[in-house]
């Protein structure tokens, strides 16, 4: 039997994203976020209830305006807060562990599509690889975090990094692309 575009997404596989269930799906996103961003905050809570319905989430918090393609491949586990801005394209499992905090406009991009222009343009071809970050990690307004990395425990990600690598447990990364630096280093820095 043929496996559904859905399928191979999640089975991390080349996949078309011009399909119609994996277009329901994220019209049923919009609609969740729309709403989020735009109840009042008394209203909202924590999260709003269409997208609380989509994400797995423990006593996380997700600041208005927020974006996601799909909500349902997105676990916030216990006391994690995403700041304003935050993007998540979860094409595949993303991942973010208890007591982690995303600064502004932070984006995580799980999709990579594919290098050839007819594939990518025509063809829409695309693979999915999923973003884990470990507990207490703090990653710094704007960064960007590629497909596929896993951010160990303890991590902190410096503002503006692009993160296209593994950063190790208790690991200071910074820059474009992100590199480790010494945490002696970067503490007396601030």
């Amino acid at each position: 039997m043929q496996k559904t575009e859905r399928q191979k997404m999640i089975a991390g596989e080349w996949y078309t994203c011009l399909d119609d269930e994996l277009e329901a799906l994220r019209v049923t996103a919009r609609s969740a976020v729309h709403e989020h961003n735009f109840l009042a905050p008394e209203d909202r809570g924590a999260i709003g209830p269409k997208l609380r319905n989509l994400i797995s989430a423990g006593s996380a918090i997700i600041e208005a305006p927020f974006h996601c393609a799909y909500g349902i491949n997105i676990r916030l586990g216990d006391q994690v807060f995403l700041n304003a801005g935050c993007t998540i394209l979860d094409c595949a499992t993303v991942t973010i562990e208890d007591q982690c905090q995303l600064g502004p406009n932070v984006q995580i991009y799980c999709a990579e599509h594919h290098h050839d222009p007819i594939k990518r343009s025509v063809n829409g071809l695309e693979i999915a690889r999923p973003v884990h970050i470990g507990k207490r990690v703090w990653v710094g307004g704007g960064a960007i975090i590629l497909a596929g990395v896993t951010i160990g425990e303890g991590a902190v990600v410096g503002a503006g990094s692009v993160v296209t690598r593994d950063v190790g447990p208790g690991q200071v990364v910074v820059g474009n692309p992100a590199r480790p630096i010494e945490r002696k280093q970067y503490i007396q820095a601030n």
